[in-house]
Formats: C-alpha cells, sequence, structure tokens
C-alpha cells in the first residue's frame, strides 16, 4: 500500500489570508486623476494580472510607480477613463476593491479574465478556435463564410494584423442548440477547410496554426503570444517611420538591472501590452514607472530574466526592442473604423465582412462581440495601397450593410516634427541621461 504525503488546498492561499492584498481607491489625493493602490504579497506575473484588470475597464493609465523587489509587491496607478475623467462610478470601484483584493485573489478572479476584451464575460458553452497566417484581403471573410457554411455561430471574436499576419481568435457554438460543436467529424471538416483558407495565402514555408482550445489565456494576451510565436517582430522597419517606437536598454550597475526605456506616442492599454510582452518573454519587472508628456508615453522598467540573468549580449538586447517594438504596433489602428450595433444574428459577421471585401478594403484588426441579443462589432479597415478610403467608397460599405452602423474615420497622424527623446526626458527629470536606481526616492512616489 502506498502512502502519499497529504497536501491541505488551504495551503495554497495561506499567505494571503494572512497578509490580505491592501486595496485603495482614492479620489481625493489628486485633482485630474483617480490613484489606485495595491499593496499585497509579491508573486509571479502580479504586475500583469493587475495591469489587466485595470486595463480590461479601459481605464488609461496616466502615471504608475511600481516596486516588487523582495516578498512584497507596492504599486500605486493615476487612471483616468477614455475622456480623461475620476472614475466616480461605484460600481467600477466596487470591482477594482474586489478584483485586486483579497476575493480576487483567492478566487482566482486575476486569472480568469479570458474574454472581456470582445464584451463577453459568461458565453457558457462554445468552442475557442485559433488562427494564425499570412494576412490579405477577403480573410476575414472566408473564414467566416466557412463558418457560416458548417452551421457554426460566432459569438465573439477579435483579430489582429501585424507585419503580414494576421492571429485571430474566435468563440464559436453550434446554430441549433448554442452548445459547443462535440462531432469529432464537424469539428475536423472544419479545422481541415480553415487550413486550406490560410494555405491558399501563398508562401507554404510560412507557418500556418490553426487550433480548439478551451484554455482560459486573456484573450489580448493569447493574440499578442500568438504573434511572438511566429515571430512577427523579425519584419524590416523603416529607419524613418514617425511612428516606431524608441527602446533603449541599458543597464543599472548599483542593483543588477537591466533598465528598458520606451518612448512611443501614448494610447489606450499601452502598459499592458509592454508588460505582456516581457513577461511572456520570461522577463521579471521588479521596479518601473510611467508616466505621460503631452501625446507621447515614457515607460522605464527595471528587470531580470527570471533565471536572475540580466541583457548582456547586444543579440539579446535587440530582440527585447524588437518584440516591444511589435507588441506596441500591433494594436495602433490606422485608416477607417467602422462601429456596428445591430440585433445579433448567424451569419452576420460573413455578411459585413463580404462587403469590405467587395470594396477592395483590408481587415486591419476587428473585434466581435454579443451582448444579450445584440452583436456589438468594430472593424479598423485600411486601402492596400495606403491611400485614405474614399467617400464613395464609405457610402458603398453603408449600403451593402444596410445597417445602423456608426463610421469613424481614424487618420494616421505622425507625431511632432522633433518629438523628445527618452534622453531628453532624463536630462529634464534627472538632470542627465545617466542610469541609476534611487530607491528611496520611488518609496517616497509609493507612499504619496
Amino acid at each position: 500500500m502506498s502512502s502519499l504525503a497529504y497536501f491541505d488546498p488551504e495551503y495554497e492561499t495561506l499567505s494571503i489570508r494572512i497578509n490580505p492584498p491592501q486595496v485603495s481607491v482614492d479620489n481625493s489625493s489628486c485633482q485630474k486623476c483617480t490613484l489606485v493602490k495595491v499593496d499585497s504579497m509579491n508573486k509571479p506575473g502580479i504586475l500583469l494580472e493587475v495591469v489587466q484588470i485595470l486595463s480590461d475597464l479601459d481605464l488609461l493609465i496616466t502615471k504608475a510607480y511600481i516596486s516588487s523587489d523582495g516578498g512584497w509587491f507596492m504599486d500605486v496607478f493615476h487612471v483616468t477613463d477614455q475622456n480623461g475623467q475620476k472614475i466616480t462610478d461605484s460600481k467600477t470601484i466596487e470591482h477594482i476593491e474586489k478584483a485586486l483584493g483579497p476575493k480576487g485573489y483567492m478566487s482566482g478572479e486575476l486569472k480568469s479574465w479570458p474574454v472581456d476584451r470582445v464584451g463577453v464575460k459568461s458565453m457558457g458553452d462554445y468552442n475557442a478556435i485559433e488562427l494564425i497566417g499570412r494576412d490579405r484581403i477577403g480573410l476575414l471573410s472566408e473564414i467566416s463564410a466557412v463558418l457560416v457554411n458548417l452551421h457554426i455561430n460566432v459569438i465573439a471574436a477579435e483579430v489582429w494584423t501585424h507585419n503580414h499576419r494576421t492571429a485571430c481568435v474566435l468563440y464559436v457554438n453550434d446554430v441549433s442548440t448554442n452548445r459547443a460543436v462535440d462531432d469529432a467529424s464537424r469539428l475536423s471538416l472544419l479545422e481541415e477547410q480553415l487550413n486550406n483558407i490560410l494555405r491558399s495565402c501563398g508562401n507554404d514555408d510560412i507557418a500556418i496554426h490553426t487550433s480548439f482550445t478551451v484554455g482560459s489565456t486573456h484573450i489580448d494576451r493569447r493574440l499578442h503570444q500568438l504573434l511572438f510565436l511566429d515571430r512577427d517582430y523579425e519584419g524590416c522597419w523603416s529607419e524613418d517611420d514617425c511612428m516606431r517606437p524608441e527602446v533603449q536598454i541599458e543597464r543599472c550597475a548599483e542593483k543588477d538591472y537591466s533598465v528598458v526605456n520606451v518612448k512611443c506616442k501614448d494610447r489606450s492599454k499601452l502598459m499592458f501590452d509592454i508588460v505582456c510582452t516581457l513577461t511572456d518573454m520570461g522577463y521579471v519587472v521588479f521596479h518601473a514607472s510611467v508616466s505621460s508628456s503631452g501625446p507621447y508615453a515614457l515607460q522605464e522598467y527595471y528587470m531580470r530574466h527570471r533565471n536572475g540573468r540580466i541583457l548582456e549580449t547586444e543579440a539579446e538586447k535587440e530582440k527585447v526592442r524588437r518584440c516591444l517594438e511589435a507588441a506596441i504596433r500591433r494594436r495602433i489602428s490606422e485608416g477607417l473604423s467602422l462601429e456596428l450595433c445591430t440585433k445579433d444574428r448567424v451569419g452576420l459577421l460573413s455578411e459585413v465582412t463580404r462587403v469590405l471585401r467587395e470594396n477592395g478594403l483590408s481587415v486591419a484588426r476587428a473585434g466581435v462581440s454579443t451582448v444579450g441579443e445584440d452583436a456589438m462589432n468594430i472593424f479598423y479597415v485600411k486601402d492596400p495601397s495606403g491611400r485614405a478610403v474614399d467617400a464613395k467608397t464609405i457610402e458603398e460599405i453603408r449600403k451593402g450593410i444596410r445597417e445602423t452602423m456608426r463610421i469613424n474615420i481614424n487618420v494616421r497622424k505622425a507625431p511632432s516634427p522633433s518629438p523628445p527623446t527618452i534622453n531628453d526626458d532624463k536630462a529634464m527629470n534627472e538632470g542627465g541621461p545617466k542610469t541609476s536606481f534611487f530607491f528611496g526616492s520611488l518609496l517616497e512616489k509609493l507612499r504619496g
């Protein structure tokens, strides 16, 4: 008779119950923003989990101070809503306190956020489909047409494109049962037809990928992972590209950290994209500071690899630079944004994407969601030639879709001719570009 040591399942959360996280949502200390303060036991991936919660609420992080060296995690986030106002909604505040507080840690809420980005918090029984392959005009239209022909409905989806590659996560179910498709032969046929579509894009030497998953990875994080594994960061960059992020990597000799400085156009979810990429590359952030200066963001991360090493070779530094540049660029939306709000029905995604394909537009990014009986979809489309989408094409799209649709034009704007550089900001804020670490001053910011 074998004997196994007994493991009490309560032991895993013992440290959290002894030292529960302290969460404060403060609207009185700052006139322009809300301060979210979190003090808790440190653990792997905690920074990403906290930033993920704030990003899923569409909050803008204007400043942040992070310190997690040792056994304790202390951070302060200055946040606003999308309109630049303080967070005053009681339900939002309650959600932050619950998700980041003891109940969130004990229940695993910080890890179980797979689909909020596409607007569906509880979808019941579904299949999750992942696709990665070469991008081209009409690809999303062909994928959705296959699903319609097999009587499969799209509940939610998120599509990203970058560097001529496309990554897609779809949540689907059976049209007749509203449950996950469990027929093995039907799933096999679906996978075969989707792979045929991806192969028809040409270049058989370029990887394609189709899989059915039931994992709980956050959908934005999963899209980053798919494109990273597809090595989309290896594309060529134009040296005069005014939208290219500025990434510098130095060494802090005092504490033996690698210091990553990122300067780029500020936008929503920027910190999530950077922290997500560093985490999935195996780096641990011990200290960080984030700030916004006009339209630009400056983010600084003191980090080491989880094996304790810092970035030493130029090849290692260059890979981190390129991966961060790619992570920032994946979410940038240029050209025309189309917002469609209508009663949900089977085949809606196929109809809309067919109209876009017939008008010669490619989908740069898309979000498909279902809220009750309503479909709420947004498509970022562009002319593959780089020209602006003209008024005639917009009118043809409106006629073709025949739904109540709000059309927003998002024109890519170049930054100012001489944007401040990372070294300019350092010289202005610290009196010089030297990289050094002052834990005392950071601690004061955390307490403030």
